[in-house]
């Protein structure tokens, strides 16, 4: 009678490395009622596994020394408000009904996170995760219109299944997906009533403009690489009314 005496290892260890480089900058500017707060950052953050399901190659792990899945070049941001310049007004109904108007936002653009670059076979014959990944011939990546029918952000031509036996030399996040540029606004009006008490409203709209916010294409060459599948949420309105006493 034969018993089996192996089992899994759950042995682990910590390999990764990553650098970050960034330029960062703001300003801050008050003009009458304007109020204005922009930041704007420049960054490079590089690494060769960007979590714990972030696979690394175990033959080559130079290879797998990519952008950072959370990497974002350019980041701009920029924060608003304004008190409407009819708020200024009288005492009395008139008063409390023109005056306490705010409106405020921020505004976002930004560049997109990096499309990871993946072939879901064992076509390396590694029997792991982490070494197969497409080959890719060196041309520029061309970029198209995910609107246009077959929804493709990139053109996959570059790219190939690899070789039986022979990891692909893509890099596994060589370029970004679609940014960002995205409007969040708000309408504020503050009303006292009283000592005591006071009635708050407030009207938000996220995604103000209904721009398409797209995510990340499908980057699995197995798939249906290079195509958008999905988007972030269109534009979301809300309002609330608190009467504070």
């Amino acid at each position: 009678m034969a018993c089996s005496i192996f089992s899994s290892n759950s042995w682990e260890a910590t390999v990764a490395n990553s650098t970050y480089n960034a330029l960062q900058t703001s300003l801050e500017k008050k003009v009458g009622d304007l109020r204005l707060l922009a930041a704007y950052t420049w960054s490079k953050s590089i690494d060769n596994s960007s979590g714990f399901f972030d696979a690394i190659n175990p033959f080559n792990p130079r290879s797998s020394r990519a952008l950072s899945i959370f990497d974002i070049t350019h980041n701009f941001v920029v924060s608003y408000g304004s008190d409407l310049p009819f708020t200024k007004s009288s005492g009395g109904v008139r008063g409390k009904s023109l005056s306490g108007w705010t409106i405020s936002g921020i505004t976002r653009f930004a560049t997109g996170f990096p499309i990871t670059v993946t072939e879901s076979d064992d076509q390396s014959l590694c029997g792991c995760s982490g070494a197969d990944v497409p080959k890719y011939n060196g041309q520029q990546i061309r970029y198209l219109d995910p609107r246009k029918p077959g929804h493709q952000y990139f053109d996959p031509s570059p790219f190939s299944r690899e070789d039986l036996g022979i990891s692909g030399n893509a890099n596994p996040r060589l370029f970004h997906g679609p940014g960002f540029n995205n409007w969040d606004l708000a309408l504020h009006k503050l009303t006292r009533i009283g000592e005591r008490t006071a009635l708050e409203f407030r009207a938000e709209l996220f995604n103000a403009f209904n721009h398409v916010q797209f995510t990340n294409p499908n980057g699995d060459i197995g798939g249906k690489f290079g195509q958008v599948t999905s988007a972030r949420d269109a534009r979301i309105g809300q309002m609330a009314l608190k009467v504070s006493f």
